[in-house]
């Protein structure tokens, strides 16, 4: 079975109807509370119950799609920003390792996918199983969890140190 890209990829790729540029820096969004703003980039928090810490940081410059189309100091900028949370919520949940995911391919906007692994885990020694349809965190939760990421992150900027 094949599947078309959307009809309106062309249009995503150059910024047109991007949902990531339009939403501005927002402290919540539908899907994540903001727990770590850098110059360039927002951190999230994700309400999606995939797995503890589960959170996304979000390119924040002009519209991108790719991270080869950064110059090297927005490219420096970017990766420094998601070690810095990488760092913070290995900090915070301990997880056995934290995958990277820079993926873009439902919407074409620079961002990353940092997923904790645990020892309890749906697909160890693979690449973890995200999809549509993840329970959501009570409200109650995620802002607990967010104010425990956000401290962290006043105390310890790039995100190294206790939790």
């Amino acid at each position: 079975m094949t599947e078309d890209w959307p009809a309106d990829w062309d249009d995503l790729v150059k910024g047109v109807g991007c949902g990531m540029c339009a939403q501005g820096r927002p402290e919540r969004t539908e899907y994540g509370v903001l727990i770590r703003a850098g110059e360039h980039t927002d951190a999230y928090l994700q309400r999606a119950e995939v797995r503890p810490g589960y959170s996304l940081v979000v390119w924040r410059g002009r519209h991108v799609t790719e991270p080869t189309e950064l110059s090297a100091d927005e490219a420096t900028s970017y990766w420094a920003d998601v070690l810095a949370v990488a760092r913070g919520l290995i900090a915070c949940y301990r997880p056995l390792k934290m995958n990277y995911e820079t993926l873009g391919n439902s919407l074409p906007h620079l961002h990353t996918h940092l997923v904790p692994r645990y020892r309890v885990d749906p697909a160890p020694g693979r690449p973890f199983p995200l999809g549509p349809g993840e329970a959501k965190l009570p409200d109650s939760e995620i802002e607990h969890q967010a104010a425990r990421l956000r401290a962290h992150f006043e105390r310890h900027p790039n995100g190294a140190g206790e939790g």
